[in-house]
């Protein structure tokens, strides 16, 4: 009787839990059994474990084989226990020392010929290693660089079984022939899932992307687009079609900062177990942008899917933006699911096969037309639809929604003297501002769990962080007229803080306040709109 044990990881969303595989081999007629709560991708690595060893030159216990995944009431899904799964039966058979193996953490798909092919949610599951004590990883080498992000943490990269029983074994590492050159790399099929972005994109690097110096006027919509990157404040531009609005939004992403340290795990984390992670690119240091179309389901929106549901874009759009074009065309219930994760910044998705929590901080950008043709309250050509069809097309926007959204900006028809002018500032210089800014709010909100104004709970700002004396005299007087709500003064205050540090001041004044509510109400305060700073 033979008996050994090694480490694997379950991924239950983005977080992972360290999973005891054991093999043992007992007298009886030859048979395979995988007991612990396997999926169907899992019960099929008893062939593929079968074939990886013979094709590798190790011979096959011809005995009755127990393989257990513990904790058992855990589900296990996908491919990436193979490994774990192969040198515990060697082990078992005594072709390789059981204590080798004892306090390693083995991830990764085997192929029938042996060799080991790369899996999605590497680094949540190195993490999750880390954080249980070990120290010690083998990961296929595809991913050994995802891998090595966690601190603290030995990782070793393999492409065949071969070479992983030479190293367990001090033996000579066999050299793998690599693929021809100029064809594209077999290996890297199970990293990248296709149709799973839902949307998604990686941001371009400064300068790669569309510059914000091509919008023509609309000086509004420009300082609403750098208050919202400098507070994490979101947005809902509205207005007629060719106005500008998609255009503005697709700048967004260069105004913002580059993702810090832990926000750059977060993101890397999330998109790796959706499967849209690029090959070559283990970190993402670049805030994400997501604009899936407004055919998306809620499912797709929020996160789910058969078995244990997947990140949804909002998870996508973690630490970054999602932007929302035709926002009145998207599902009503699909918009209003979005309320909670405005909120609270994560996602907690329960379904019939476990519950699963996924981040969801993100910054929510809205475009919208003002009646299905789009020329309500426009210049020129006059709106068409009936008051009763353009009061149901601007309903789709719940108030509970718009009042979670900060910034509400009318973006108007580009007239001929704008589109002769001078070209307005670039995006690098608008950025500059925003990183200033950013900059001073971290300096203030040192030593608290936030970082941006907009994540800065209302109580705090109004007993901790005062403004200067006066300054909310306009918003308390909207407040006893019911055309605010607590929830809204508790934004105007956060984007008058924002309004200050880009304008360098300590607090925000009553200039600071107005504005904040101008741009939330839309109705001008007498406060002077510009494009080189907060006023």
């Amino acid at each position: 009787m033979g008996f050994a044990r090694t480490c694997s990881v379950a991924l239950v969303g983005v977080d992972g839990v360290v999973v005891e595989v054991q093999a043992d081999l007992e007298p009886g007629v030859a048979a395979f059994t995988l007991v612990g709560l396997p999926d169907k991708s899992l019960s099929e690595s008893r062939d593929r474990v079968r074939a990886a060893m013979v094709n590798s030159g190790a011979e096959w216990p011809q005995r009755k084989l127990t393989v257990g995944l513990s904790p058992a009431s855990v589900p296990k899904a996908g491919s990436g226990f193979d490994i774990a799964v192969a040198c515990a039966v060697m082990a078992a058979a005594e072709l390789i020392d059981p204590r080798t193996i004892a306090d390693l953490v083995l991830i990764g798909e085997l192929g029938l010929d042996g060799r080991v092919r790369p899996v999605r949610g590497v680094l949540p599951a190195v993490l999750a290693a880390a954080e249980a004590g070990y120290e010690h990883v083998v990961v296929p080498e595809q991913t050994a660089g995802e891998a090595s992000l966690v601190p603290g943490v030995s990782v070793l990269g393999v492409r065949s079984l071969r070479q992983l029983v030479a190293v367990l074994t001090d033996g000579p590492v066999p050299e793998e022939e690599p693929d021809e050159a100029g064809r594209p790399d077999p290996m890297l099929a199970g990293l990248v899932v296709p149709g799973a972005g839902v949307g998604t994109g990686l941001a371009a690097d400064p300068g790669d992307g569309p510059d914000l110096a091509d919008v023509a006027g609309q000086r509004a919509a420009r300082l609403a687009l750098e208050v919202a990157a400098a507070g994490g404040h979101h947005l809902l531009l509205s207005g007629p079609p060719g106005a500008g609005k998609t255009m503005l939004a697709e700048r967004m992403p260069g105004l913002m900062p580059p993702l810090a340290r832990g926000e750059s795990l977060e993101v890397t984390a999330v998109h790796s177990v959706a499967g849209i992670l690029p090959p070559g690119r283990p970190l993402v240091g670049r805030a994400p942008y997501c604009a899936p179309h407004h055919s998306a389901t809620m499912q797709s929106l929020i996160g789910g899917g058969n078995g244990l549901p997947r990140p949804g874009a909002v998870s996508l759009a973690h630490r970054g933006i999602l932007f929302l074009d035709e926002a009145p065309e998207f599902s009503g219930k699909a918009l209003d699911a979005l309320r909670q994760p405005l909120e609270s910044g994560q996602v907690v998705v329960a379904r019939a096969a476990g519950v699963v929590r996924f981040p969801a901080r993100f910054l929510m950008v809205l475009a919208a037309n003002p009646c299905p043709c789009g020329r309500h309250r426009a210049h020129g050509d006059g709106c068409e639809c009936p008051p009763s069809v353009v009061r149901r097309y601007q309903s789709r926007l719940s108030g509970p929604l718009l009042d979670r959204v900060d910034l509400r900006v009318e973006v108007e028809p580009v007239g001929r003297a704008d589109l002769l002018a001078a070209r307005g500032e670039p995006t690098a210089a608008v950025a500059a501002r925003v990183h200033a800014a950013r900059e001073r709010a971290a300096a203030r909100l040192a030593g608290t769990p936030w970082t941006r104004s907009a994540e800065v709970p209302g109580h705090e700002l109004r007993t901790r962080w005062h403004p200067a004396p006066g300054a909310l005299a306009a918003a308390e007087r909207d407040i006893e007229r019911g055309l605010l709500t607590a929830r809204g003064l508790d934004r105007v205050l956060r984007t008058a803080w924002t309004l200050a540090d880009l304008a360098g001041r300590d607090r925000p004044d009553a200039g600071d306040v107005n504005l904040a509510l101008e741009l939330r109400t839309g109705v001008p305060r007498g406060v002077p709109v510009g494009t080189g700073g907060a006023r």
